[in-house]
């Protein structure tokens, strides 16, 4: 029996394991189909894996983790340079890729091996340790070339264990999602996540309001997507009552990767009469905290600690922010067994990257409010603004920035400024180009609602904010425009 899938030897005959569209996988077909992967790839210490959104994928990983080796799962929207860092990084003994895949040319050394989905092979009953490589996931690279974040096994159990505690998830529970699968929430959260349970995923192969309201109105209870798709849900639901009518019988709505605006989260439960929650997490932690299931589902935090997760928030000296007042501003820091292992050959990196007990430096600034919940104010590199002696986040800026009819989207960032040390700027696309709001108008617009040494001081205009392939706003590329 897999000590990750328990399921894929005792689910019931045709319990539906994987759908990508019209194509699926029932328990057993899996089962047969990863284990005639792991039988290719067993020994062979790493394996590439082309991870486009296709059933192969999930075969591929799921047959190689039975398989106790590592899966180094690529981005195909990759270009030729970073690909060529990963592979000559990691070093794959070849690569997994849906038949009829077209490889780009730093794979073309690699030997290939196309994934057959109906083929049958016998089911690993040694599927590694605790401690043994599992996914090597490549960071987005914000500071020089991307670090090969090394997962144990161990680490997968623990968050997605922690999170069916927080979500009281079960077999019983259907997935949708329309995630990339090269990085952690679509691939660990997405898929590994509800074979874990003994449940399904449907996956929409691209993300789209039609395909979540299809799917949640045929079956399926959780939803999974990231802000830039529940905004998408949010534009929609004034003119879809079939969309409203199915998230509404949605047992859970989870977004992540990033903050969801209170704008998108008010919008969607004012429509629907559900509530979106947010959970933390990294490459390198998988999961930190969650809103729970069963707690209070409050826009603008990312609920508490998991299960097993130590959490705590620091001042810049390293010493211990022991207030829960929902002001004091701290990194956080986090040890557990759902953290990973090391960067792949760095050493220095990895050093780096802990503290002398064993908790793991974010980067993230937070808050805790009274009862424990976390607020993430932004990350300590681009979204920590010293001003006037305060420490601003900038994430609570730009949830009151959309609050104003006038911003459709918005980012903050700082600049040098020789009285205050630096200066709050506002970038925001504005709802109307032909009339955008004033600087006068969103400073007093933020100063009533946070505080005004809060207000921004600047204001930037723009057509559209940078984003990467996770819909995250991409802070430094503001910062040179």
């Amino acid at each position: 029996m897999s000590s990750l899938f328990p399921a894929l030897t005792s689910a019931p005959d045709g319990r539906a394991a994987l759908r990508f569209g019209e194509r699926s996988l029932t328990y057993g077909e899996l089962a047969a189909a990863a284990g005639a992967v792991g039988e290719r790839v067993r020994g062979a210490g790493r394996v590439a894996v082309w991870a486009t959104p296709a059933l192969e994928t999930a075969v591929a990983v799921v047959g190689t983790l039975l398989a106790g080796v590592a899966a180094v799962p690529l981005n195909p929207k990759s270009g030729d340079q970073e690909l060529g860092h990963i592979l000559s990084d990691s070093g794959p003994a070849l690569v997994l890729a849906a038949p009829g895949d077209e490889l780009p040319g730093p794979l073309a050394g690699l030997p290939r091996v196309d994934v057959d989905v109906r083929a049958a092979g016998p089911a690993s009953a040694d599927d590694g340790g605790p401690g043994d490589a599992a996914l090597i996931v490549y960071t987005s690279g914000t500071t020089g070339p991307p670090k090969g974040a090394v997962i144990p096994r161990r680490a997968l159990a623990a968050t997605l264990d922690a999170l069916a505690d927080a979500w009281q998830w079960t077999g019983d529970d259907v997935l949708v999602h329309g995630l990339p699968l090269f990085h952690v929430h679509g691939l660990v959260l997405g898929i590994l996540g509800p074979l874990r349970r003994g449940g399904s995923v449907r996956h929409l192969g691209r993300f789209g309001t039609e395909g979540v309201a299809r799917e949640l109105s045929t079956g399926a209870t959780m939803l999974f997507g990231v802000p830039t798709m529940y905004h998408r849900v949010a534009e929609a639901l004034p003119g879809d009552p079939e969309l409203a009518k199915a998230l509404a019988g949605a047992r859970l709505l989870v977004s992540g990767s990033a903050a969801l605006p209170v704008h998108d989260h008010e919008r969607i439960a004012a429509a629907t009469g559900r509530r979106v929650i947010e959970r933390y997490g990294m490459t390198e932690t998988l999961m930190n905290t969650s809103v729970r299931a069963d707690g209070e589902p409050r826009a603008g935090t990312v609920g508490v600690p998991l299960p097993g997760v130590e959490l705590r928030l620091v001042e810049e000296d390293g010493t211990p922010i022991t207030a829960y007042d929902g002001e004091t501003v701290g990194e956080i820091q986090v040890r557990g067994p759902n953290l990973f292992t090391e960067y792949l050959n760095r050493p220095d990196a990895t050093a780096a990257a802990f503290t002398g007990d064993g908790f793991f430096r974010t980067g993230d600034m937070a808050v805790r409010d009274p009862d424990g919940y976390v607020r993430i104010v932004g990350r300590k590199a681009t979204d920590l603004i010293k001003s006037g002696g305060y420490k601003i986040g900038a994430g609570e800026i730009e949830n009151a920035l959309l609050e104003h009819p006038g911003v459709r989207e918005a980012a903050v960032t700082g600049e040098p400024d020789p009285d205050l040390g630096e200066r709050v700027v506002a970038w925001i696309v504005p709802a109307e180009a032909q009339a955008p709001p004033t600087l006068e108008e969103l400073a007093a617009h933020v100063a009533g609602r946070l505080a005004p040494h809060k207000r921004p001081r600047v204001l930037r205009c723009l057509d559209a904010l940078p984003r990467n392939d996770m819909g995250k706003i991409m802070k430094r590329a503001l910062a040179h425009d």
